[in-house]
């Protein structure tokens, strides 16, 4: 019904100009059915005697209708086309603005492939079934009860005849859509799997020659290749036997009328000129529902499309934004989690469980932990990338669900655990968080960031570009420059998701050396591997199996936290356990 919606609303403006056209099919079917019977006898005379004038007048009232029936193929063409591309336009929109909204727990069910393959491809088989539909809906239903009205006043008698084809051309074509329409469903999950491969290859390239392993994706790809190419073939199979079944009866239709008109004509009761008009007319009738049939192949895939598409619009994200939620955090920032558990949808148990601990402005609170602890889980609840499935996360005694989005984003800045650059330049990503930011501002947080000598070598500086994903500067560039674009955002609430493991121990010491007084008055929330990093913390939450196992100070916990202890001999630093 969210897609049904949509199309109907593009359509309303454009109803009128429809009608108008219509009606200037309807007008020459009529003009052509009534125009002939006046002064019948004198345009028969004319013609039977080869009267120039007569003919010329007949040719004369032909041209027009003809010229009229063009332009109303150019208006249903111009309609039509325009309505598709608006509906195309609106739906890519509403594709994108919803997944905007999904949380990772949507994003992981359908999967960026396919979330790519419904926007574009999925997207682009509606707008042409909109296209065709619109043009078929002007042309074949005019076209088509014109001729039956002008066959039946030609020759009442054989109205058979028309009864019988009609039904048979739609019951041939129809069990050929029938079977057709499974592999259309199996076609865009194809698509799915070649977008994915496709995908895969070309962010891990660099993996893939490192490897030696390009002859072995270079055969997945082939794999999927073949597999959607099988599968063309199988409905181009389909779909090649329906012009010949459509001429077969459009044949077989001409002879059935000279089989049956040739008695008649032998007795008298019927003339040859009324038999060829029979036929003409038949024709348009039945190129009329081969029209509507060359639709009709269409409509198959556009409504798998649809149902896909429709999937996504009608998918509610797990993180729902709140429109009355309260729109400002007075006082200085101060986060909570208040028995917080989180369970991804499908696992078995718990990501987090139990989480417990609070922290103000001005202090710092590291989180650190084994592969798989749940450490970044835990980040990723306080800007409500997820929301937690037990127990609560409070800004400044404000549960973050009842906080308005807009309030909640500007207080934090987040470096996530991947760096992630958009395409542009420099400076246009560092202004994400704060647009109205002046150079300055840009090179002050470069600085801090140690970011400010790579970018002043680079020959444009701040308006240096940037590929898509950053992948044109290295790792510790990336990061830099994401920690950069935090700091110029300037949020109460810092969110550093093992953000310092690309950069080299100086480079790390230098940064947090440099960090202490720009996050002097915010809280900072810092998820990392290494143990330098995090020795000067206020507060350590030792984390495994999504639980913290234990908290306190760097000394507090080197004194009593065997897991603590564990990780620093880990990372060879066992004088710090002594």
């Amino acid at each position: 019904m969210t897609l049904l919606r949509l199309v109907l609303g593009n359509l309303r403006p454009y109803w009128i100009w429809v009608l108008l056209v219509v009606v200037l099919q309807i007008a020459g079917v009529l003009a052509a059915l009534y125009l002939p019977t006046l002064n019948a006898d004198i345009i028969d005379d004319g013609v039977a005697k080869a009267d120039v004038p007569v003919i010329w007048r007949l040719g004369r009232i032909m041209l027009v209708i003809s010229l009229v029936n063009i332009l109303a193929l150019i208006g249903a063409n111009f309609f039509a086309a325009r309505s598709a591309m608006r509906v195309g336009q609106d739906l890519r929109s509403k594709v994108f603005a919803r997944v905007n909204s999904f949380s990772p727990r949507e994003l992981g069910r359908f999967g960026t492939p396919s979330l790519i393959t419904r926007s574009t491809n999925d997207v682009q088989q509606v707008q042409m079934l909109v296209f065709f539909s619109l043009n078929m809906l002007v042309q074949a239903p005019v076209t088509g009860i014109g001729g039956v009205v002008l066959a039946l006043r030609v020759e009442p008698g054989m109205a058979w005849l028309i009864a019988v084809m009609v039904p048979v051309m739609l019951i041939a074509v129809g069990m050929l859509i029938v079977r057709a329409a499974p592999l259309f469903k199996q076609m865009q999950g194809k698509i799915d799997d070649i977008n994915g491969v496709l995908r895969e290859q070309i962010t891990g390239i660099r993996v893939l020659r490192a490897f030696v392993r390009e002859d072995r994706e270079r055969e997945r790809y082939e794999t999927v290749n073949h597999e959607l190419t099988e599968l063309n073939r199988r409905i181009g199979l389909l779909m090649i036997l329906i012009n010949p079944i459509i001429m077969f009866i459009l044949n077989i239709s001409s002879v059935a009328v000279l089989a049956v008109a040739a008695p008649r004509i032998d007795d008298g009761q019927m003339e040859i000129g009324s038999i060829t008009a029979f036929i003409a007319y038949l024709m348009q009738i039945l190129i009329a529902v081969m029209m509507a049939t060359f639709m009709t192949m269409m409509i198959p895939r556009a409504m798998v499309s649809a149902d896909r598409i429709t999937e996504v619009l009608e998918t509610e994200t797990s993180v729902v934004q709140r429109t009355d939620g309260v729109r400002a955090l007075e006082g200085p920032i101060e986060l909570t989690f208040e028995d917080v558990s989180f369970t991804y949808p499908g696992a078995e148990r718990p990501v987090l469980e139990g989480i417990s601990f609070s922290a103000r402005a001005g202090e710092t609170v590291a989180i650190i932990g084994g592969t798989g602890a749940g450490k970044t889980t835990l980040v990723n609840l306080v800007p409500r990338l997820m929301d937690a499935s037990e127990g609560r996360v409070l800004l400044n005694g404000h549960d973050v669900r009842d906080l308005d989005a807009r309030v909640l984003w500007d207080r934090v800045g987040l470096v996530p655990q991947r760096p992630f650059l958009f395409s542009g330049d420099i400076a246009s990503n560092l202004r994400f968080g704060n647009p109205e930011a002046d150079e300055q501002q840009l090179w002050h947080a470069l600085t801090v960031a140690q970011g400010r000598d790579f970018v002043a070598s680079m020959p444009e500086q701040l308006d240096s570009p940037i590929a898509q994903g950053g992948t044109n500067v290295s790792g510790g560039q990336r990061q830099r420059l994401c920690i950069a674009r935090a700091l110029v955002a300037e949020p109460s609430l810092f969110l550093f998701d093992d953000s310092f493991s690309a950069l080299d121990l100086t480079t790390d010491a230098r940064l947090r050396s440099a960090l202490a007084p720009e996050t002097r008055d915010a809280l900072v929330l810092i998820v990392a591997q290494r143990v330098s990093t995090i020795t000067s913390a206020d507060l350590i939450l030792v984390m495994d199996n999504g639980r913290i196992v234990d908290q306190g100070t760097h000394a507090e916990l080197l004194e009593r936290s065997e897991t603590y202890q564990e990780i620093v001999r880990s990372q060879g630093v066992e004088e710090e356990v002594a």
